[in-house]
């Protein structure tokens, strides 16, 4: 059974579709990479993915579950969204053993649980102080693991490292890979192809809304790429690919 089902999911903003006919499976354990450049549609599809926007047309299934609206769904699901979720005002505690509230959690489980995502993002040291004066990667990786306190086993991330320094991005990708050996099916998304290679078991290329292809980081170049080049045509799918493989994407 796949761990997240996707059929033909589409959503337009007025005149512009975002996500255009999207459909994928991604089994259980496996780390999927949506790959593609800003504006492509990776966020709303992880929107919709969480039950946080409604499809125009399409269905999604977790873990065998439909509607991702349903409490008993989204439990199963964990998220980092790209925009910051925290409270700056709160210590990272305090964030915490918030967010894990609203996860049902309590007692000695949720002082575990808040123990357990301090150690995981190294920021047991500064768990007293305010969320206001961490660096934006001390952020990030508050914000990944403010999603994984009811320790799901799905796992949605949406460009988790953008904009942070290279420590903290380095123990975010540790963060998954530890994660990938735990077993947990892992959704991340990103416009570097480098992150992909090095996280995900399969990606998938998005642009303009539309899924261009499916596949490991190897058979993608494989299929689509050519010898190196520098010219860059026909757009911003070509862009990111040439850009972080050095090869062509041809039809």
């Amino acid at each position: 059974m796949s761990a997240i089902q996707v059929r033909d999911l589409r959503k337009a903003f007025g005149a512009t579709v975002a996500v255009d006919g999207v459909s994928f499976d991604i089994p259980r354990g496996e780390a999927f990479g949506l790959l593609g450049p800003n504006g492509a549609g990776k966020t709303t599809t992880i929107r919709m993915i969480v039950g946080a926007l409604k499809p125009d047309a399409g269905s999604v299934t977790v873990d065998g579950e439909p509607d991702p609206t349903r409490e008993s769904v989204r439990m199963r699901i964990g998220t980092a969204p790209q925009a910051i979720a925290l409270y700056v005002d709160l210590t990272a505690e305090e964030n915490l053993r918030f967010f894990g509230a609203l996860y049902g959690l309590s007692g000695a489980r949720l002082a575990e649980r808040v123990d357990w995502a301090l150690d995981f993002s190294g920021l047991g040291p500064r768990r007293k102080d305010r969320v206001s004066a961490y660096s934006g990667g001390m952020q990030r990786r508050l914000n990944l693991v403010s999603g994984l306190l009811h320790d799901p086993p799905v796992i949605l991330l949406d460009e988790p490292t953008v904009g942070v320094d290279p420590q903290s991005r380095n123990r975010i990708f540790e963060n998954i890979e530890t994660l990938k050996r735990l077993g947990r099916t892992v959704l991340y998304t990103t416009h570097y192809m480098e992150e992909a290679e090095r996280l995900c078991d399969r990606v998938a290329i998005i642009d303009r809304g539309v899924i261009r292809a499916v596949d490991t980081v190897e058979g993608l170049i494989g299929r689509y790429g050519g010898e190196p080049v520098t010219k860059v045509e026909r757009g911003n799918l070509e862009t990111v690919f040439l850009q972080v493989t050095g090869h062509e994407l041809r039809d």
